[in-house]
């Protein structure tokens, strides 16, 4: 592995030789900080079997801190640094990045999600019978911990390791893939859209787009497990999500569902215990206490964003979303496993 360099003596923008004339996708990766943060994804990139078609585009607030090595970017067809400035919220930071795209698909990713070979080549190939979005199956990255498999059902359940792909009403956020031409309709509003995913995907089947899960893709999502960090981040996403959704009504609407947001654990877990109970009978039991806990959070959050709006709580997540596996007190054994993997590639 190549010692660290400053990012001004990196190569930065090289096209590989013996790849396609333009990328096919264009991976969105966002550190707050520098290249560490994000190390462990790259290697998951860097081990697809797509990778030559692969666009890396690294937003990060400042491109002198990334200390990227050059040795781990020279497999992709090439990579950009997008220097953010101050990182205000992790949708602004994805948008930056997708109007510097230039492959006509654009997928999200985390630090803390890591994708398996052929998962880039399974997005492209389903973005071919032209739908709006393609999303992949989720796993559980770190599964040791009771607590990290109630975040898990909670916030992807319902994409967990299905048995068969098709069109779907949602999709995984922060790790969906899209047409680039699709996002970019949306102008202005695309950083508050991806600030709650799940009303993006509703306005996008609204006009007519389609969705897919493509379960050939597969991404292994580490989660929280300890409850000082999991509890504000439950809070401050119902906060988010409500604001969004919220945002157009009227404030006779906006009552009605502020009156109505403590209703929300009810309705939530009777879903979540059908999914645990057809993916994972066996947690049920041990994760009825902390689901119903979360969804009491969850809709502490929501009311505050239905009766007072977003307020600073999209970027409050921004000190909660990184770092998730090296805060997380169980190892994450795929993240270490998949690392390993890729630096014995040559």
């Amino acid at each position: 592995m190549a010692h660290p360099t400053s990012i001004a003596e990196l190569p930065e923008g090289v096209v590989n030789p013996g790849a396609p004339d333009r990328p096919e996708l264009s991976v969105i990766v966002v550190t707050p900080d520098n290249y560490d943060t994000i190390r462990n994804l790259v290697n998951a990139l860097r081990a697809q079997t797509a990778r030559r078609s692969l666009e890396l585009l690294i937003v990060v607030p400042q491109a002198e801190s990334l200390r990227a090595e050059a040795s781990d970017l020279e497999c992709f067809w090439n990579w950009r640094i997008v220097e953010l400035g101050a990182l205000q919220t992790v949708a602004h930071a994805k948008s930056v990045g997708i109007r510097h795209a230039s492959a006509p698909i654009v997928v999200l990713t985390e630090d803390h999600s890591l994708p398996e070979p052929q998962w880039a080549r399974a997005l492209i190939d389903a973005h071919r019978q032209g739908w709006a979005a393609v999303g992949p199956a989720i796993e559980n990255g770190n599964p040791q911990s009771l607590i990290s498999w109630a975040d898990f059902f909670i916030g992807y359940g319902q994409w967990f390791d299905p048995s068969a792909a098709g069109e779907v009403d949602s999709l995984p956020g922060h790790n969906t893939s899209y047409k680039l031409e699709v996002l970019l309709k949306f102008g202005d509003r695309l950083e508050k859209l991806l600030g709650a995913e799940h009303n993006f995907h509703q306005e996008l089947r609204a006009r007519g787009y389609r969705l897919y899960l493509e379960t050939g893709a597969r991404t292994f999502h580490s989660n929280f497990s300890q409850i000082k960090r999991w509890v504000p981040y439950v809070c401050y996403s119902g906060r988010v999500y409500a604001a969004e959704r919220g945002r157009s009504w009227s404030p006779f609407r906006r009552i009605v569902y502020s009156a109505g947001a403590f209703l929300i654990p009810l309705v939530r877990l009777k879903r979540l215990v059908a999914t645990v109970r057809r993916a994972r009978p066996d947690l049920l039991p041990n994760l009825f206490l902390p689901l119903t806990f979360a969804l009491i959070i969850d809709a502490a959050g929501q009311w505050l964003g239905y009766t007072f709006g977003g307020g600073k709580a999209a970027n409050q997540l921004v000190e909660l979303e990184f770092h998730r596996i090296t805060n997380s007190s169980v190892p994450d054994s795929r993240a270490n496993r998949s690392a390993t993997v890729v630096q014995q590639q040559p």
